[in-house]
């Protein structure tokens, strides 16, 4: 028995070995590694899209973030004579925003009147809170009720370079996709890609930075044709289904609909 348990541990450690080198050596790990990479690359930062937006309107702006993280990241970057921020701190303990609370309370007391003022509209409305297809689309719906006719709503990670990038779980790390997560983040910005009534893309950097906009002309409603949002079919489409923009060419667009 002894014996026999000595010869296993060998083969153990052998089978890990070979199977661990299999895995990183994989085809699949190897490209989502690679697409990581790239995207990092890509310039330039979504505050710098935050920015330009806030600046087109040529006045005094009011702007929100909501899941705002470690403010250094983005929304001390933010140029706008008013920002809210808000974040339940979950992810960041010191958390110093304006407002300790998921989203969905946040809205609810901004409703009752319970903080701001119900008759409170912004300019921008920055989405990067829980990257979760049911709450990304409870937060756009709520911030279209807040939102300026002609304001703007961001949202980061509509763009996820592979399926690992887009899995659920965010707390599994051992993926190709390592620590980066985008979730699912963006099924919500495709479905609201397909409303009638708004206008919408996605700049393609920094994980894909999804616009929606009621009155500027960016990119005509989808007719939704990924009806179980199926991954590898919006990988197959992302041009169209995304209304992939490169930066220089949405500025463009921006200051000749302006």
């Amino acid at each position: 028995m002894k014996e026999t348990l000595k010869q296993s541990v060998p083969f153990r450690w052998i089978h890990y070995f070979v199977k661990g080198r299999r895995l990183l050596n994989h085809p699949n790990y190897r490209s989502a590694q690679l697409k990581s990479a790239n995207e990092h690359k890509k310039t330039p930062h979504r505050s710098e899209v935050i920015n330009f937006l806030l600046s087109s309107l040529n006045r005094e702006t009011t702007y929100l973030e909501i899941g705002v993280r470690n403010p250094e990241s983005n929304y001390d970057k933010v140029n706008s004579q008013t920002k809210y921020s808000v974040d339940p701190g979950v992810e960041f303990e010191s958390n110093p925003v304006d407002f300790q609370l998921t989203s969905d309370a946040f809205f609810s007391a901004l409703d009752r009147n319970d903080l701001l003022s119900s008759e409170i509209r912004f300019d921008l409305i920055f989405i990067d809170g829980l990257h979760l297809a049911n709450q990304v689309d409870k937060d756009i719906q709520n911030a279209l009720k807040y939102l300026k006719e002609d304001g703007f709503i961001v949202l980061h990670d509509c763009n996820p370079p592979t399926e690992w990038h887009a899995r659920e779980d965010y707390s599994f790390y051992e993926s190709p996709a390592g620590g980066l997560w985008n979730g699912t983040t963006w099924k919500a910005f495709l479905k609201w890609r397909s409303n009638p009534d708004l206008y919408s893309c996605c700049v393609d950097m920094d994980f894909g930075v999804g616009i929606l906009s009621k009155t500027h002309p960016i990119g005509d409603p989808l007719e939704l044709k990924n009806e179980f949002y199926e991954f590898n079919v919006l990988d197959e489409n992302r041009m169209e289904l995304l209304n992939l923009t490169a930066f220089k060419a949405f500025k463009s667009l921006i200051q000749k609909t302006a």
